[in-house]
């Protein structure tokens, strides 16, 4: 969901030597009823990197992140996220982000939180800041 570096979270992670950042999608907004099928192509390509990392066992963790939004967004099914939780090897921590997580995926997981928008300054016509979103 984020294929471009600018966004906050990506620019921060950068920060770290032994952190990696893998960039997957195009930049710009995906039609959620309508996604294109190059976006489709892309959100599986970087599932399968993924998978390949996380059950590479070179990490102590992987994050995925907006993972639910894809699938909210039907470029990743549920059912390879239930695949990729099961492929999970035990010592590696495996956090996925994003709204609207479905309900096999909150059953399955161990940790499960909310972050909800009370306000946002976006409401008021504030873009994007420099060195707080991007």
């Amino acid at each position: 969901m984020k294929g471009s570096e600018n966004y906050g979270e990506i620019k921060a992670l950068k920060q770290f030597p032994t952190a990696e950042v893998i960039l997957a999608g195009r930049e710009g907004f995906i039609n959620k009823d309508a996604p294109d099928v190059k976006d489709v192509e892309l959100a599986q390509d970087g599932f399968e990197k993924a998978m390949d990392k996380l059950t590479s066992r070179d990490y102590d963790m992987v994050i995925l992140d907006e993972l639910n939004v894809a699938v909210d967004f039907h470029l990743i099914e549920v059912e390879q996220v239930m695949e990729l939780l099961n492929e999970r090897p035990e010592n590696v921590e495996l956090v996925i982000t994003g709204r609207n997580a479905s309900e096999e995926l909150i059953e399955k997981a161990d940790l499960v939180s909310e972050v909800k928008e009370i306000k946002h300054h976006f409401q008021k016509g504030v873009g994007a800041r420099e060195g707080i979103e991007y």
